[in-house]
């Protein structure tokens, strides 16, 4: 009789505990789901992908085709035409391909640089914490703007690989800041030391124990710093340090304020979409960051 309670009590612990970790996805859905920000910026972030995912089916034009330079928007021309005569609405369709392959790139090697120190930093502590501690302070008390212009002058060629590359070695400071803090917390948690009694190696403790529950603050970071790269990426091009050949926005903008004001739509769309992308994937944080906090998510 002992043993039937303990089998069926063990079958209600799994039929409790098994709908719990399979409903997770759903609440964190339900909660994205009701707030209208973050449909918002779901919505604006799909877009923006789906604009560079199919951008030679939607754009209207090649971007090499020239016609009627300077012109207005029409009919013919939504979004008119720039010095050269290309198509305005063509140009920023394909602009929306380099602006986000910078900000997915530049977040990938910012998580891929700033974990391994955060985690490395976090859960051994000791000397390597306070060595990996004043590089990541250095680092962070450099200026951002010039510290990038600097490191680009310094490489031959200014191509978007190696504004991504910038970008991404000197971005990581924050994100490793935040896992190192995850990290203390977690290292000192009952499962982790009783994964750590049971004879767990370092790196399954990391990998199995402590990683999984920090996914979800670098998902939050990593979404919020895709437009923080986009904008950073805008913003070196529009000052003559990105790269030409390439038809980011930052490089419509930079065109397009020559023309200003007596060609207004050159600076304008492109102006709007870089816009409207940072407002996507900050609104898209925000939402995130409220759905996958742990304090909200257990009410």
């Amino acid at each position: 009789m002992t043993n039937l309670s303990a089998a069926k009590s063990g079958e209600k612990a799994e039929e409790l505990v098994e709908p719990s970790k399979a409903t997770q996805l759903s609440i964190v859905w339900r909660k994205l789901r009701f707030s209208k920000l973050a449909v918002a910026g779901f919505g604006l972030v799909v877009f923006m992908f789906m604009l560079a995912l199919l951008a030679p089916v939607i754009a209207p034009y090649d971007p090499d085709w020239t016609g009627h330079r300077a012109r207005p928007p029409t009919m013919e021309h939504l979004f008119g035409t720039d010095a050269r005569g290309r198509d305005m609405l063509t140009l920023v369709v394909y602009g929306a391909q380099i602006s986000l392959y910078v900000g997915v790139a530049a977040v990938t090697l910012e998580i891929l640089i700033g974990l391994a120190i955060g985690m490395v930093s976090g859960y051994f502590g000791g000397l390597v914490d306070e060595v990996l501690m004043r590089i990541t302070d250095l680092v962070l008390t450099l200026p951002t703007l010039p510290l990038l212009i600097v490191a680009i002058v310094l490489f031959e060629t200014r191509s978007i690989h190696t504004i991504v590359l910038v970008m991404g070695i000197f971005g990581w400071p924050f994100m490793a800041r935040v896992v190192r803090s995850e990290f203390l917390t977690l290292r000192e948690t009952t499962f982790v030391e009783a994964a750590r009694s049971m004879g767990a190696t370092h790196w399954r403790i990391i990998t199995r124990h402590i990683l999984p529950n920090i996914l979800s603050t670098i998902i939050v970071i990593a979404t919020m710093d895709i437009a923080w790269f986009i904008f950073w990426e805008a913003t070196l091009t529009f000052l003559g340090f990105g790269d030409p050949n390439s038809p980011s926005w930052g490089v419509l903008l930079e065109r397009g304020y020559i023309n200003f004001p007596s060609a207004w739509w050159i600076i304008t769309f492109p102006g709007l979409a870089l816009f409207f992308a940072s407002l996507g994937f900050n609104l898209l944080g925000d939402g995130l960051r409220d759905a996958l906090d742990v304090t909200t998510r257990s009410r």
